[in-house]
């Protein structure tokens, strides 16, 4: 039975987990928050790149919400990790360059999944695979 299980795909099976989960937490974490309330998210949200409040929010948006869910299907899983590598870039060297290594620690894990995920592609599971063939 246990060879059964080990016998899995297990970098498919990994890659697979690692888009799930990376992808849920930033949807959940930042995404569906500032979605749900983006007219607060507008007034407060950092711009340090001088693009304007509406623009930043939007490219947040985009990076946190849609580019999650392509992630999570994948679909255009490289390029969509991308903007969520940028997003999180920006925001830890900054928006928080003065936070310690632990109170940056959930941008910092969530840059080594998604820039696995970007270097490793989507996997055996995933839509890009099935439109490849």
């Amino acid at each position: 039975m246990l060879k059964k299980l080990v016998a899995v795909d297990t970098p498919d099976a990994g890659l697979l987990f690692a888009r799930l989960t990376g992808a849920a937490l930033l949807l959940w974490v930042h995404g569906l928050p500032k979605l749900l309330h983006w007219r607060t998210e507008l007034a407060h949200i950092d711009d340090p790149l001088h693009l304007g409040g509406g623009i930043t929010l939007a490219c947040a948006l985009f990076a946190e919400v849609v580019c999650p869910l392509l992630i999570a299907a994948g679909l255009f899983t490289r390029l969509a990790c991308l903007p969520v590598l940028f997003l999180l870039l920006v925001s830890m060297v900054l928006v928080h360059p003065d936070w310690s290594v632990e109170q940056g620690q959930f941008g910092w894990l969530l840059l080594i999944v998604f820039g696995t995920i970007a270097i490793a592609g989507a996997g055996r599971w995933s839509v890009d695979r099935r439109l490849a063939s």
